[in-house]
């Protein structure tokens, strides 16, 4: 299934695309898309749900995220390009809950940005909780899969102490989506193609199958330290060519500029950088 949240920020429905990809309203079936309702989705008749439509936005896939863990440098090349070791083990750090957007919003540079960099990820939604589970055990944990742009201020990231959170947690910085597709339709996850497009020329080209660890390597490890709950987000690495490793000189994100991004099996992204503004108050996701 193809499940999804379309709608104003704050004003989601529930909703699920078929086959054609239409989207589906699921509002007479489930509140809203969360871990929790899959079970009661998965026995619905698509073909007799209204469908919805124009071209709504898309929210995050899922409501209840609890918190997003992220792993770094959790692909060699990338690694080598960001003049950093490849990780003897993962590598993890948190982003904000207040970073969370839309697939297609916009991106919003924080005040003063001379850093902002792209990274095309496969995330994981956690659908049952994970405390130090077992390798073979962790892929059943997974409630379905995401699409994810970890957006970054390598500045802030790098050079202003080292809680990579600083440059990672900004708002907007983690657009999510368009859906959230459970396992049985993605099949092998460690068999993805994944790109990220800026201005329309390919800056990163990757596959799943080049982590350095794993997905159930990630949920596992990650589950020693941190306990994982159902419709928490897991963002697993990105591959090379982030504008940070790009040579001769770097390429760093200004207004103006679009990201195209998509992950097979998990459809696409565009977000188009603006300058600094306020945000305003409420729910950005």
């Amino acid at each position: 299934m193809k499940l999804c949240r379309f709608g104003q920020p704050g004003q989601e429905k529930p909703g699920i695309v078929d086959d054609a990809g239409t989207i589906r309203d699921l509002s007479g079936v489930v509140d809203d898309i969360t871990v929790d309702a899959i079970p009661t989705v998965r026995g619905v008749d698509v073909a007799s749900l209204p469908a919805v439509e124009g071209t709504p936005r898309y929210g995050v896939p899922v409501k209840g995220i609890g918190k997003i863990v992220a792993i770094g440098l959790n692909y060699r090349d990338h690694a080598i390009e960001s003049n950093l070791p490849i990780p003897t083990e993962p590598m993890m750090f948190m982003k904000a809950l207040s970073s969370l957007s839309g697939p297609n919003d916009d991106v919003v540079l924080p005040k003063d940005a001379t850093h902002g960099d792209w990274e095309v990820e496969l995330g994981v939604i956690i659908g049952k909780t994970c405390r130090y589970v077992s390798e073979d055990e962790a892929l059943d944990k997974v409630a379905g899969y995401v699409l994810a742009n970890d957006v970054s201020e390598r500045f802030n990231q790098k050079q202003r102490g080292t809680q990579w959170s600083k440059g990672k947690g900004h708002d907007t910085f983690c657009p999510v989506g368009p859906w959230l597709v459970t396992p049985d339709e993605v099949g092998d996850a460690q068999a993805l193609d994944m790109h990220l497009d800026v201005n329309g020329t390919r800056m990163q080209t990757g596959n799943t199958r080049t982590m350095i660890f794993d997905l159930k390597q990630l949920i596992s490890y990650v589950s020693e330290y941190v306990t994982l709950q159902p419709g928490d987000l897991l963002i697993t690495g990105t591959p090379p060519g982030v504008g940070e490793g790009k040579k001769p000189d770097a390429i760093y994100l200004k207004a103006g500029d679009v990201m195209e991004l998509s992950i097979d099996k998990l459809g696409t992204q565009r977000q188009q950088v603006v300058a600094w503004r306020h945000l305003g108050e409420g729910v950005l996701a």
